[in-house]
């Protein structure tokens, strides 16, 4: 089959980008693949980032067309032109922000209009956004009526799909996992690298800092958490918004001195050592459909303490390979991270994980989508 991937990809950084370039290379065993990637992202107007580029060279190996600039019109007749002409038989377009909406829609039309025959799949990271308007829902609603067939990650977004397109024909499969940071490291070696005691507990929240991923809820749940087990909590992210709200947070908390903030965003050959050292994940989404944090935890056998909102729960098993407690409360939060350190069988939680991740493998999407393109086709 002749495949083409619309999404970012290297040399863009961040999870939709590194979902792309592991989509690629699990596809171009035995498939005819290309990416057809943006030239320009986002504006620099509206990115909210240090940078919108991978440091690492990890996938520096993966090829891609830069053809695509949100601000180029004639950049999407091209693409659409392009993709016409090479007969593809199946266009996968990555999904995640209504903001893209106009341009994947004009492409997708284009491409229909021209040659029914190829089709396009769009790969749902979300469907409704988790800091949108009511403008959104219409551009959303644009793209995917133009759309054959639609691939989501989570079994809590089909609603949302279907009140948008009422008969998608739709697959399901859970968000593979993120295993290419390099082998786990003893935890001690870790530790010795990023400069923290291998001696004392540590709880790790990691990723973009935004709105409605709850960190707040996480910091005032610390106290309570430190005057029990004592420890550090790392929170490892660069900062989208309100910097100086979780500062002051952290100061106000009576234990600034064991929360260590890096506001950065880990370079692919670093991520390894955060998981590696910490002994418990944090992510206290106030919203989420999916999350790749949570599929890196799984690749390095971390436990997680997530909210009971999308689909974390479907990732995370309560009490089995973590812990689910609801949105917005810094009690449950302590009490979930407190049990962990203080009466739970660790390694029972381990072998469950470890049992738990044979289910998110690239091949398994590989084999989903292409299920999906023979019931569309």
């Amino acid at each position: 089959m002749k495949i083409a991937i619309i999404g970012p990809a290297y040399p863009y950084r961040g999870g939709i980008a590194l979902h792309t370039n592991l989509l690629y290379e699990n596809f171009s065993k035995g498939h005819n693949v290309d990416i057809i990637n943006y030239k320009r992202l986002y504006p620099k107007l509206i990115f909210p980032g240090k940078t919108q580029y991978e440091q690492s060279k990890k996938f520096s190996h993966i090829p891609s067309l830069r053809m695509l600039d949100f601000l180029d019109p004639r950049s999407w007749t091209k693409t659409a032109q392009y993709i016409i002409s090479k007969n593809y038989d199946l266009v996968i377009i990555q999904f995640w922000q209504p903001f893209f909406s106009l341009l994947l829609s004009t492409i997708t039309r284009m491409i229909k209009y021209r040659d029914n025959n190829i089709k396009i799949i769009s790969l749902c990271h979300n469907v409704a956004p988790h800091e949108g308007s009511p403008l959104d829902r219409v551009l959303t609603k644009f793209f995917f009526n133009a759309a054959d067939g639609f691939l989501i990650q989570s079994r809590s977004v089909t609603s949302d799909l279907l009140k948008i397109v009422p008969r998608a024909p739709y697959e399901y499969n859970p968000h593979p996992l993120y295993n290419v940071f390099g082998k786990a490291l003893e935890s001690s070696r870790a530790r010795r690298k990023l400069d923290i005691k291998t001696d004392e507990p540590l709880v790790l929240y990691f990723g973009y800092i935004r709105n409605y991923k709850g960190l707040e809820y996480l910091i005032q749940a610390y106290p309570q958490i430190h005057s029990k087990i004592g420890g550090k909590l790392l929170i490892i992210g660069e900062f989208y918004h309100n910097k100086q709200n979780y500062l002051d947070l952290i100061q106000e908390s009576g234990v600034a001195e064991d929360i260590v903030v890096q506001d950065q965003y880990v370079p692919d050959d670093q991520v390894n050592l955060y998981f590696s050292a910490a002994d418990i994940l944090v992510l206290p989404y106030i919203s989420a459909t999916q999350s790749g944090i949570t599929q890196i935890a799984l690749a390095y056998n971390l436990p997680c303490v997530v909210t009971n909102v999308g689909g974390l729960p479907e990732v995370v098993h309560d009490r089995k390979t973590g812990f689910v407690v609801e949105p917005k409360d810094s009690k449950a939060i302590s009490k979930a991270v407190i049990e962990y350190f203080t009466s739970c069988d660790k390694h029972k939680i381990a072998k469950n994980i470890s049992r738990e991740r044979q289910k998110y493998s690239w091949q398994r999407m590989k084999n989903t989508l292409v299920k999906l393109y023979r019931k569309i086709n």
